[in-house]
């Protein structure tokens, strides 16, 4: 049997065994629990967020309480000083007034940050509930759809080695540099190999000039001018 028609039948069982594995990656129960999975994964990937969140409301709340400890200190200070010091004049007492206000307003701005952090904790935690609750229905559903996957998959990667088999078995007898040239065209052209069809490229229907046409007379095969493809007769 000529090498091209030993190619030819090679490459049947070879394009047969990549759409039986192409099929198994379009399995609806491989793609459902790839969603989930990804799911799962996006997840557990919110809740570390929220829980770093979490921690850095907690160090700014810290932060916070010592900031307002001093400031109360300050304005006690400042007030015993005013009851036990009175102002002399009225520009004494207006600084006073005004160091007094700002040490209020500082004090009324680390509330209503206490408050926000208050609600976005409390936010975050109900948030965290749900996704919680949410991820153990979907875990519950992957790992039944995983179990039921993986045995399908075991049966399926069987044929898949069977006929990966009966590829290579198709391979005996073909000159290695025509195996390594199916195989270097079909990385960017698939199948590799077409047949000629009233001068034209079996695989993109191109036509052919009769200068390449010529060539068939001195060798088995010619390559396809637009596509790249091994054509034989």
């Amino acid at each position: 049997m000529e090498q091209t028609e030993l190619l030819w039948q090679y490459q049947q069982a070879d394009m047969a065994a990549d759409a039986f594995e192409n099929e198994m990656k379009r399995n609806p129960t491989r793609i459902a629990l790839k969603k989930n999975r990804d799911f799962l994964v996006d997840q557990q990937n919110a809740v570390k967020r929220m829980e770093q969140e979490v921690a850095e409301m907690v160090d700014r709340v810290e932060i916070i309480k010592m900031a307002v400890v001093r400031l109360e200190e300050q304005l006690a200070a400042l007030t015993k000083r005013m009851e036990s010091n009175p102002p002399a004049d009225l520009k004494q007492a207006q600084d006073m007034a005004r160091d007094a206000q700002k040490l209020l307003k500082d004090l009324t701005d680390y509330e209503g940050e206490m408050k926000r952090i208050q609600k976005d904790a409390a936010d975050r935690e109900r948030l965290e509930k749900d996704i919680r609750m949410k991820y153990t229905k979907v875990k519950s559903e992957y790992d039944k759809q995983k179990e039921a996957y993986e045995a399908e998959y075991e049966k399926q990667k069987e044929q898949l080695a069977q006929k990966r088999a009966l590829a290579k078995e198709k391979s005996v007898g073909i000159a290695p540099e025509l195996l390594e040239k199916y195989a270097l065209i079909k990385k960017h052209c698939t199948p590799p190999v077409a047949r000629l069809y009233s001068d034209q490229c079996g695989g993109c229907n191109m036509s052919l000039p009769q200068v390449t046409l010529r060539k068939f007379k001195n060798s088995q095969y010619i390559e396809c001018e637009n596509c790249g493809r091994l054509i034989i007769q």
